[in-house]
């Protein structure tokens, strides 16, 4: 029984370590949200993406719409502030495991990379735009070493991918997307008992589709596949003569999303635009004993004023707590009710209201292109059962410059991915 509770916490803390780092996030995965321009839009760039490293991300079919040679380097800085009260005793063999405690994690902000690059192939002939990236999907670590009745709560993960998209023009209206990612995930210190360093490779596809309709609209939609990671040996219980060594399952979900942008307002220099995505969370390892499938509506707005670009957005994310939560994570058994909703608390990312703000400069040097975000998500409380009560809020802050080169670097990036302007 301990050696079961102790694997349940273990894994609860793994995925914990996301959720710290991301108090942005839909469950555990960022999207958009911290990328240089779209974060500033509340991450909508299923359409009409306006930094290359959304499209890499999301959308593969969104491509075609970056010409010439582009490369971006951007960066963020995410800062939670998640905080627990534990009113009850998490059972196990003899003395509670986890005793009463309030408190915040110590855990410090986490930085975050995002890294792309599109080439387009028209000067070839080829209505073809390949685009390579490294991407932070998830990551962080969570801190609650300083209450003792917590245990020594103390966990790592990192995320990263790598993926490879191509977006191919069919006709003058329509282009499509596809290409593959592969996940890099690397985690150390379980909740009880002992590991190291462990790593784990997956992959990851996406296919997508854009539509323009007219000049001023056009529709998105694209889909990912699950990513599957399995940790071998990822947790050790009891090290010694009795140590016991568990395999640990984690998924990110299947997505589906659809977008829509709009550029009739203003003389084309408002671009409006919508995304709604839906997170299959109910077929993903250990997320679907805690999360039910989530709804995600992100809105976002920019304005076109000579050489400058102001942003704002706005998004709701469906509360994903599972209400009749599951007796496993990851196929290992719980104790009872408190220790799943403790569970729940570990991973409980449940503010539905964010907004953000940001503001893009063209040619701030020639051929060269400067983003600016900042976003926040509102204060949520959550009860879960009768002991277990968690409250989570969190802002952050992003950049990146873009480099254009070819026919690129005579472009200035406007909303409609028709109405290129060239000096």
């Amino acid at each position: 029984m301990k050696n079961t509770f102790g694997l349940l916490l273990a894994t609860a803390a793994i995925a914990f370590a996301a959720t710290e780092a991301y108090g942005q996030s839909f469950g555990v995965e960022l999207q958009n949200t911290i990328m240089p321009a779209s974060g500033g839009m509340g991450g909508t760039s299923i359409a009409r993406p306006q930094d290359l490293t959304s499209a890499i991300n999301g959308n593969p079919a969104s491509l075609t719409q970056f010409q010439g040679t582009q490369f971006l380097f951007g960066g963020g800085w995410v800062e939670p502030t998640i905080t627990m009260d534990q009113q009850g005793n998490i059972p196990a063999i003899g003395t509670p495991l986890v005793s009463p405690f309030s408190g915040k994690s110590t855990a410090p902000g986490t930085p975050l990379g995002n890294i792309g690059v599109t080439q387009d192939f028209r000067e070839l002939g080829l209505p073809v735009t390949l685009g390579i990236g490294f991407v932070t999907t998830a990551g962080g670590f969570v801190d609650y070493r300083n209450f003792p009745e917590s245990n020594g709560t103390n966990t790592e993960i990192t995320i990263f991918n790598l993926p490879i998209m191509l977006g191919v023009d069919v006709t003058d209206k329509l282009s499509i997307g596809a290409g593959m990612s592969l996940g890099i995930a690397f985690f150390d210190g379980p909740f009880v008992g002992a590991s190291g360093m462990t790593a784990d490779y997956a992959l990851r596809g996406t296919i997508g589709a854009n539509y323009q309709l007219n000049a001023c609209n056009t529709l998105g939609m694209y889909y990912q596949t699950e990513q599957s990671f399995q940790f071998d040996n990822g947790v050790l219980i009891n090290p010694g003569l009795n140590q016991t060594a568990y395999d640990v399952r984690m998924d990110l979900p299947q997505n589906f999303g659809f977008g829509v942008a709009n550029t009739a307002l203003m003389g084309g220099d408002l671009l409006l635009a919508a995304d709604v995505t839906y997170k299959m969370w109910d077929e993903a390892a250990m997320y679907s004993a805690v999360y039910d499938n989530q709804w995600v509506v992100q809105l976002g707005a920019q304005y076109s004023l000579g050489k400058y670009r102001l942003r704002a957005g706005y998004t709701w994310a469906e509360n994903p707590i599972d209400n009749s939560p599951g007796g496993t994570v990851g196929g290992v058994p719980l104790a009872d009710l408190r220790s799943v909703r403790y569970t729940q608390g570990l991973l409980a990312v449940t503010s539905q209201h964010r907004i953000s703000a940001g503001i893009g400069v063209v040619d701030v040097l020639p051929g060269i292109d400067f983003d600016l975000m900042a976003g926040g998500m509102l204060k949520d409380t959550q009860q879960l059962g009768n002991f277990t009560t968690t409250s989570i809020q969190s802002y952050w802050l992003g950049a990146g410059i873009t480099w254009r080169f070819g026919r690129g670097a005579c472009c200035q990036r406007i909303p409609a991915p028709d109405s290129w302007s060239t000096y």
